[in-house]
């Protein structure tokens, strides 16, 4: 393993993330503050309770996990992109690193920034809400894979797009509707029957449960499924992006 390559990866990455600190920090803190106005206040007046929690405290999982996975997908996606855009990933690939020293650097840096807007997000929901997390130590585990595993796929992103628009496309066509229809708001036992069995074919609702358990010891699916369904995703992450290194797909000339 070819640690001095894997930090300095890692570093670079993060000297861009620190270089727009404040915005990074703000944005997350705004973006949740509107939801709780929006929904907390406003539907949450109408909506007491959702399987005896509070529908402000209820909402705080699938916010975070909202702004995780997007930011994930945004910072893994552009910070590969960019090395293509420029030219630079053929020094990359020239250099005496292989594939799994260059998704350390790129996908650690994104998951690391990640994890840091999951915090932000989670002490401002403090000052909204009473929260009292059942299970500190799976909340950390399950926020952690999901900044991983969307790394990873965000990763893959970066890699297939071929310009910016593309880059956007899948994170908005695709994660933020499956975030917001896999029960981020709502308990999907709130949904007709027939509803309900669509709903669990929605892999992000899976991640969603496992996570809202972590805080509140209730889920709409079973933990383990949750565990298997990231599990499963991570793993065919890793195995696409091995595929690309070992075809060079979109990545050599």
């Amino acid at each position: 393993m070819n640690f001095p390559a894997v930090t300095a990866i890692y570093i670079y990455e993060m000297k861009r993330f620190f270089r727009t600190l404040m915005e990074s920090f703000l944005s997350p803190v705004i973006s949740t503050s509107l939801y709780f106005v929006v929904f907390g206040a406003a539907i949450g007046s109408r909506i007491e309770q959702v399987d005896g929690v509070s529908y402000g405290a209820f909402i705080v999982p699938g916010l975070i996990m909202l702004s995780v996975m997007t930011q994930s997908i945004s910072n893994a996606s552009f910070g590969i992109y960019f090395p293509k855009f420029i030219g630079t990933i053929f020094e990359l690939l020239s250099a005496p690193v292989n594939f799994l020293e260059i998704v350390l650097g790129y996908v650690g840096a994104a998951a690391t920034k990640s994890l840091f807007i999951g915090v932000v997000i989670l002490f401002t929901a403090e000052f909204f809400v009473d929260l009292n997390v059942q299970h500190p130590w799976a909340m950390l585990a399950f926020l952690v894979l999901t900044c991983v595993s969307f790394s990873l796929f965000g990763f893959i992103i970066g890699i297939w797009a071929e310009n910016f628009q593309q880059l956007q496309l899948i994170p908005l066509l695709v994660i933020t509707p499956l975030v917001f229809l896999g029960g981020s708001f709502y308990s999907i036992s709130m949904l007709p029957p027939a509803w309900q069995t669509i709903t669990l074919f929605n892999p992000v609702v899976y991640l969603i449960s496992g996570f809202r358990w972590s805080f509140f010891g209730a889920a709409d699916v079973a933990i383990g499924y949750s565990l298997l369904a990231i599990g499963a995703f991570t793993v065919i992450c890793l195995a696409i992006i091995w595929f690309i290194f070992r075809t060079g797909y979109r990545i050599k000339s």
